[in-house]
């Protein structure tokens, strides 16, 4: 069956043309229905009945199904479990901001790179997303929530880079006019450090804000927590970052999980800050997420302001990460692990 959401607007219209037998207009009339959601070829009321039935039988319109919603009583966070047609279950986060509504989505069935601090890495991977499934993530969270998600964060459950052509898929899509029309420069895509894709990704000329999962400034620590850095070490991954911003002239943001006597260190801090001093960057520090088994506990608060001021003292941007959805484990891979069990 074929994956018509997955379809680019050139793709839709040669289908149309070539197995439809249909004229272009017709293309045009099925790309506005699926812009609008729609989830079965009937509910495409200006369609002729045999283009309906040839559709029925030859695609599908890819759904995510909400199996649990839970919504923070603290701040309005809303966290979804979905599932697809073949049952896997992904998570996505929704966030209310000032400026808007943010969606941090899903890429991948679990996560292959193994990170000791995440609860994805934990459960093992399974398979890659169709860009129709981290559409329909957005697709479903606005039906649901009544809104526009005006920002997307590929930063929930998967390392992004590790499914490249679907997810370089997923961003022509989401951006595109005749879909969801959701600007380049309000995504971010999150990756651990998949050094060759972060200098394709540059290529590519989206504009996306990159954001690297740093996590620790030297080797030695960062392949203790991140086994990624084994293959590419930290210096070749701000090199790429670095050319990741002379390209787009986008702003890199390093993630910093601060986990309490593990790299919250002064020394930490002063590594890192000569690591990244006089490029264009931010640093997100953010106290980790408590997860099962891992033993690790977030940095106090005192320990975050005295890493800030040495970051500072560097020139180095920093901000501490304002915690959404503490109360529903908003940090993905914890409601699919339960669920799994």
């Amino acid at each position: 069956m074929i994956d018509i959401k997955s379809m680019l607007p050139e793709e839709i219209l040669e289908f149309t043309v070539k197995e439809l037998k249909a004229p272009k207009f017709r293309a045009n009339q099925i790309m506005d229905w699926l812009s609008k959601g729609v989830t079965k070829f009937e509910d495409m009321k200006n369609l002729p009945k045999n283009i309906v039935e040839t559709l029925n039988s030859i695609c599908y319109i890819s759904v995510a199904n909400i199996e649990k919603k839970l919504v923070s009583r603290y701040d309005g966070t809303v966290k979804y479990l979905f599932s697809f047609e073949d049952k896997e279950c992904v998570e996505a986060v929704v966030m209310k901001y000032n400026h808007g509504y943010s969606m941090c989505i899903s890429t991948q069935v679990g996560c292959k790179m193994g990170c000791t601090f995440c609860a994805t890495g934990m459960g093992g991977f399974t398979r890659q997303l169709k860009p129709s499934e981290m559409l329909s993530q957005i697709e479903a969270a606005q039906r649901d929530l009544g809104i526009r998600i005006s920002n997307i964060v590929l930063m929930g459950m998967g390392e992004p880079l590790d499914n490249y052509d679907n997810v370089v898929k997923f961003i022509r899509l989401v951006s595109n006019e005749k879909f969801l029309n959701i600007g380049t420069r309000h995504i971010t895509l999150s990756t651990c450090g998949l050094v060759p894709k972060i200098y394709d990704f540059a290529d590519e000329g989206f504009g996306v804000t990159l954001s690297l999962s740093l996590h620790a400034p030297y080797d030695e620590l960062r392949s203790k927590t991140m086994p990624v850095n084994r293959k590419y070490p930290v210096d070749e991954a701000i090199k790429a970052c670095k050319y990741y911003a002379d390209k787009t002239g986008r702003r890199i943001t390093y993630e910093y999980a601060m986990i309490k006597g593990v790299n919250d260190t002064p020394y930490c801090a002063r590594t890192l800050g000569e690591l990244i001093k006089g490029t264009l960057c931010h640093v997100n520090l953010i106290p980790v997420n408590p997860v099962d088994g891992t033993g690790y506990k977030p940095s106090e608060d005192k320990g975050i302001i005295n890493f800030q001021k040495i970051l500072s003292e560097y020139k180095v941007n920093s901000t501490v990460r304002r915690t959404l959805g503490a109360d529903i484990n908003a940090s993905c891979g914890q409601l699919r692990g339960k669920n799994k069990k």
